[in-house]
Order: C-alpha cells, then structure tokens, then sequence
C-alpha cells in the first residue's frame, strides 16, 4: 500500500489574495500594514502584468497562503484599463478580492496638506484636479470592486479596525457587523455637526440644566442619568431609536457604508443628549456591532 503524499500545514488553508487599490491618500498604505500584520504576505506596488505570476506562487507556496498587494495610479491609465481582464485570469488560480479605498474630495485635499505630500499626478496641476484626474483613470477598477470602503471619517486606528474585523481568521467579509458607529452628543445652540448622517433631538425630555444641584454635572453622572431615565418617554425613545437603528445599519452596510454618525441634540449638549449618547452606545454594542460615543459639546 503506498502511503498518501506528504502535504504541508499551508496546502489545507483557505488560500486568497486580496487587492487593495484606490484613491491616492485614502489610506492604502495603512491599510497594506494592517493586512501585513493580520499575517499577509504584502506587496506594495505589484506592476499589473505580475499579478497572474504572484497568484501562481501564492497558490503553489508551501508557505504562504494570504496575501495583499496594492495596484494604483502609478500603473498608468492605460494599463489600468486592462484590470478587468487580468483579475479574470486570476481569479481562475485564486480565490480573490478586490478592496477599494475612497475618500471625499475635501478629505484627501486635507490629508495631502497635510503630510505635504505632492499627488502622484500632480505635474503642474492643482490637488484638487489630480484627484479628479485620478477617479477618472481608477473607474475601471472600481467597477469592478468587492468592497468599497469610504475612509471620509477614519482615522488610521478606525481604518485598521475596519480591516481587522473583515479579514481577521480569514472572513469572508460578509459578516453583518462590518460598521463603525459613532454616537455623538451635541448642543443645538452650538449648531448640527456637519458630518451627521441622522441626527436625534432629544429637547422633548424633562431638562436637568433647571435643578441646581444637576447644573454644573453632565449626563454621565450617575444622578443626571437616573434622572433623565426615570421618565417613561426616555424608555419609550430608547426603545425606539434603537428599533430603527437595528433596522437600519443592515441596509446601510449592504449599500457599502462603513462609517455612521448618529448625532444625539439637547439644547446645550451637556445633559440630555449626553445620557442617551451612552445608553445608545451601550445598546447597540449589546446588539454586536462597533460603536464609540462621543460628546461634543460636554465640558472636557
């Protein structure tokens, strides 16, 4: 009887190749680290021609059996239009995905400001037509995308979070909990944060800021809380806003958001919204997703 071939540890892993690609300063590079440091073997920069090679040797190594590399603008808008046929070819050999990184306008303009970074097609033009220039060359990969990832609101520790909870123990990235949710008190007399994507006005509950002994506290004290939970309309507005978030966030990741902003208004932003802020926060974190609560107004 002959006895079964030897076969390394790495031939019965999940073998896959993600591509990471995207706008210049959108964070492709911290992106590649996190990758890297989930145990990816990472490529920066993989000319389009070698990409069929690479998913060759991922597929055969003995040793690795993730990997990511990054294709972007340097490759040339001519060569970018052949990505569609290439990714075909690979996908052939490998299990692949392909992640594109995107931010606003605005954003990428502020993060070039502020690393002084020039924009790799900046050759005379201002920033804001390179980047222009630059959606225009990329649409071809973007069409043809896995996920898109917006990182308009991320920092670098919010982008790695993202990554970590999508790729870690080789997720297949359909994992309904793919969102970070920030909840965010706010004064109303201060003005409705700009990046709000649903904002709550909670000046309908009984206002501590009228009982002396409450005026110089913030909704975290435990006696403000009590306060403001002791009104059945609290209960009965919690129930409730929670329901409809529960509602909501599937829809908005199966639409690719991976950042919501739930801003949470009482007239100055101390008090009220800051007690709900944290019972939302701690409700929807119940629920399984990635929440963090913030308060913008409440004295530091």
């Amino acid at each position: 009887m002959v006895a079964p071939a030897a076969t390394s540890p790495a031939a019965h892993e999940q073998r896959e190749l993600v591509i990471l690609t995207g706008m210049s300063g959108s964070g492709k590079a911290s992106a590649l680290k996190a990758f890297e440091d989930l145990g990816y073997y990472s490529v920066d920069n993989l000319p389009l021609e070698l990409i069929p090679s690479f998913a060759d040797l991922v597929q055969q190594s003995a040793e690795i059996t993730r990997a990511a590399l990054v294709i972007d603008v340097r490759e040339g808008g001519l060569r970018l239009d052949r990505f569609p046929v290439i990714l075909k070819k690979v996908r052939k050999v490998l299990s692949t995905r392909v992640v594109f990184l995107e931010a606003s306008e605005d954003a990428i303009v502020r993060r070039f400001s502020e690393t002084r970074r020039p924009h790799p097609l900046g050759r005379g033009e201002t920033v804001i037509e390179s980047i222009r220039a630059e959606r225009t060359r990329l649409d071809p990969v973007r069409n043809v995308a896995d996920i898109l990832l917006d990182t308009t609101k991320f920092n670098v520790h919010d982008l790695r979070a993202h990554i970590v909870a999508q790729f870690e123990h080789g997720s297949t990235g359909k994992s309904d909990r793919n969102l970070t949710i920030s909840v965010m008190s706010f004064g109303f007399k201060n003005g409705v944060p700009a990046d709000a994507d649903l904002v709550f006005d909670v000046r309908f509950l009984p206002n501590p800021h009228f009982i002396p002994e409450f005026r110089k506290l913030t909704g975290k004290h435990p006696k403000v809380a009590k306060y403001v939970r002791q009104f059945p309309q609290t209960k009965e507005f919690l129930d409730k806003a929670t329901d409809m978030l529960l509602f909501l966030l599937p829809h908005y990741i199966q639409e690719g958001k991976s950042y919501l902003t739930v801003a949470i208004g009482c007239t100055g932003g101390q008090h009220r919204s800051v007690m709900i802020t944290e019972e939302l926060k701690k409700k929807l974190g119940e629920a399984g997703y990635r929440v963090k609560a913030g308060h913008r107004d409440m004295p530091r």
